[in-house]
């Protein structure tokens, strides 16, 4: 298990947070290792239904070393977990970055604001804006959506407390939130070109960074950086393409069925379907695709999601060779 050592950013009871370095908005080793052009990578961390710290600490073992922070999943799908912010505070007490995900269904603006402030002073430097799932795909459909704001809504929201300094209401802060700004993205579901103007809006109002959703079609992919490209978006944010590991052609036909913004071609499901162990080849598809992604320009880096297979993600970084050039 991970042993408790020097948090990333600063030590949250020794209440001195570290100052970014020079043009940069935080101290995380995510802004850090992207803003020197190295190949970046994150990793999703399926949050317990548990109280204990411990699970927490346990399903991080296996990303960190390999992953340059660790995503805490706010609520995803509705469903209800261990929080973001509670994750995030764990992973940093014991001295690992993290992405805190917002999703606006939860929280109003006083309550985002005031969480965002919270996780700076725990040092916590990124930051991932999302709308979030609507509570009638979750396990509690009664539960009562907020949606005060949308993602980019948030993006500006936060970007103004961090380059002003100031509450949305206009009133100053004594110290501003270091936190280094995230957004997602849907890059192979029709049409492309909305996708790609939608992510346009989403740098305009403030993100940084952008983790896209899974990808399995390359080639789509490539069309849709194609777009970005000539706007030149690709030199305005950093993007993580999301990829993950298939456990089987079961697995797959349920995601492009029940989980939006998933696009799976049948020849994916075949291949699954023809394999001896599916498990094993949707390890060496996902290690393919990390590869494929790191020769696309305009892509800075991978965003890995093993659901509940978070022990993949060492295996399928080391194996892909992606961080060589860490050496």
């Amino acid at each position: 298990m991970i042993k408790v050592q020097q948090p990333e950013p600063y030590d949250p009871l020794s209440q001195v947070p570290l100052v970014p370095p020079p043009g940069h908005y935080s101290a995380s080793k995510l802004e850090r290792v992207l803003r020197k052009g190295l190949f970046a990578v994150t990793a999703e961390l399926n949050p317990p239904d548990s109280a204990d710290p411990r699970d927490v600490l346990k399903a991080a073992e296996p990303l960190v070393e390999v992953a340059d922070a660790i995503n805490a999943t706010d609520a995803s799908g509705a469903n209800c977990h261990m929080s973001s912010m509670a994750i995030c505070s764990l992973l940093s007490r014991a001295g690992q970055g993290s992405v805190f995900q917002i999703s606006c269904r939860d929280r109003n603006r006083i309550a985002i604001q005031g969480d965002v402030l919270g996780v700076a002073a725990l040092g916590v430097g990124n930051v991932l804006c999302l709308s979030g799932d609507g509570v009638g795909v979750g396990d509690q459909p009664g539960a009562k959506a907020v949606f005060d704001f949308d993602a980019i809504s948030l993006l500006r929201t936060l970007k103004t407390m961090r380059n002003e300094g100031v509450f949305l209401s206009g009133r100053k802060l004594t110290t501003p939130p270091n936190i280094f700004l995230g957004a997602a993205a849907n890059p192979c579901i029709q049409p492309l070109e909305w996708r790609a103007e939608r992510l346009a809006k989403k740098v305009t109002a403030g993100a940084d960074f952008i983790q896209t959703n899974y990808i399995f079609d390359v080639d789509v992919f490539e069309k849709f950086m194609e777009t970005l490209r000539k706007e030149g978006l690709h030199k305005k944010v950093f993007i993580l393409a999301g990829v993950g590991p298939l456990a089987s052609a079961k697995a797959a036909r349920w995601m492009r069925t029940n989980v939006p913004g998933i696009h799976i071609p049948d020849r994916v499901v075949d291949r699954l379907e023809k394999a001896d162990n599916p498990g094993e080849e949707g390890k060496k598809l996902c290690i393919e695709l990390v590869r494929q992604m790191r020769q696309i320009e305009g892509v800075a880096g991978v965003h890995i999601m093993a659901y509940r297979r978070e022990h993949m993600v060492n295996e399928i970084i080391e194996a892909s060779g992606v961080l060589a050039d860490r050496q």
